[in-house]
């Protein structure tokens, strides 16, 4: 005989597994839980303006590509198991720390309008684009950023910026800092 178990992915925040709901990877009610099976193939997920605080759960999208969780009230964000990340948009939140040093393969980071004291990028040698205005950032390592066309870090309190790696830099706005 063949026993199945259903594998289930703990989601705490109400609004996040709301927003699952309705995207019709989960089932109403609400119950704080989705079926892994549902969201291990999610390659995008667009949850931003939804009110959630924890995207706990977030780590069984194992195939994400693209997130987006922007304007929300998250006061951190786990991305370490989404190793096929390739743009993350998470502005407008409240976080303290982001780790993307396992999303190697990242190649536009906005994670403006937080609360961001560091940020290493040092893993993230495909990153074209990186928004991180508007933290508080006191320093900021981009050296082995060095596809870097874009970078927005202005509005921080950042005492030095080294961009002699980034030989491909385009566009740089860095006012405001110190």
């Amino acid at each position: 005989t063949l026993v199945g178990f259903s594998q289930t992915t703990l989601i705490p925040d109400p609004n996040f597994e709301q927003a699952l709901i309705d995207f019709g990877y989960d089932t109403a009610p609400i119950n704080g839980s989705v079926p892994t099976a549902n969201i291990s193939n999610v390659t995008i997920l667009n949850v931003s303006d939804r009110n959630i605080s924890d995207l706990t759960g977030i780590e069984d999208f194992t195939a994400l590509t693209g997130l987006g969780c922007s304007n929300n009230q998250l006061t951190s964000l786990d991305v370490s198991n989404n190793s096929d990340l390739t743009s993350l948009f998470c502005s407008n939140n409240q976080l303290t720390s982001l780790d993307v040093s396992n999303n190697t393969g990242l190649f536009i980071l906005n994670c403006d309008d937080n609360q961001l004291t560091s940020l290493d990028v040092s893993n993230n040698t495909g990153l074209t684009d990186l928004y991180c205005d508007d933290n508080q950032l006191t320093s900021l390592d981009v050296s082995g950023a060095t596809a870097l066309r874009t970078l927005y870090c202005y509005s921080n309190q950042l005492t030095s910026l080294d961009v002699t790696n980034n030989i491909e830099l385009l566009r740089l706005f860095c006012y405001n800092n110190q």
